[in-house]
């Protein structure tokens, strides 16, 4: 892991793309401004790893009653 320390106001460039800005500082917490292009997802951690347990949860098999409702051949 690359650790860089930076100052409110201050930036980090990655992939000459993606800069993260360092807006605030109170205490503990800092405040980042992310400007990245639109095709690129930005997500905090916990939201990325929903998103990543919601794909890797196998399909829920169509049950009987689901199958009669649709005909069974979809």
């Amino acid at each position: 892991m690359l650790v860089l320390s930076r100052k409110k106001n201050e930036s980090i460039i990655i992939n000459d793309n993606i800069t993260i800005v360092v807006v605030d500082i109170r205490g503990d917490k800092v405040r980042l401004g992310v400007e990245a292009p639109r095709e690129v997802p930005v997500h905090r951690r916990e939201v990325f790893d929903a998103i990543h347990r919601n794909d890797a949860a196998p399909d829920k098999a169509p049950s009987k009653r689901d199958t009669a409702k649709t005909g069974g051949n979809s």
